[in-house]
């Protein structure tokens, strides 16, 4: 069953939950990106969670979890926002032996 944007999704290897906010293929593999990290997850390790394990966390409760002042917080996503632009999912290519 394919995954869908909006889906509440478990990263098995980390038990991260997010919601499914972006999905992209690339050469064969799906990644799919979570609300809660920001981050692309390959979909091979997603599995559908219960919407009781996901919880919508506000800027300020973020900001309150990781103790940065608000503007380390404002730099830390804006950080993000710059490496997301700057990163392109679609010119990875794969690598490994061979």
């Amino acid at each position: 069953m394919p995954m869908m944007v909006g889906e509440i999704l478990k990263y098995t290897p980390t038990s991260t939950v997010g919601k499914a906010v972006d999905i992209r293929e690339k050469d064969g593999k799906v990644w799919v990106k979570l609300d809660f990290t920001g981050l692309y997850y390959d979909a091979d390790f997603l599995k559908a969670a219960d919407v009781s394990e996901y919880k919508e966390v506000s800027y300020k409760e973020r900001e309150k979890v990781s103790g940065s002042s608000r503007e380390g917080a404002e730099k830390a996503l804006e950080d993000l926002r710059r490496t997301e632009e700057e990163v392109d999912i679609r010119e990875f290519t794969p690598s490994g032996g061979g």
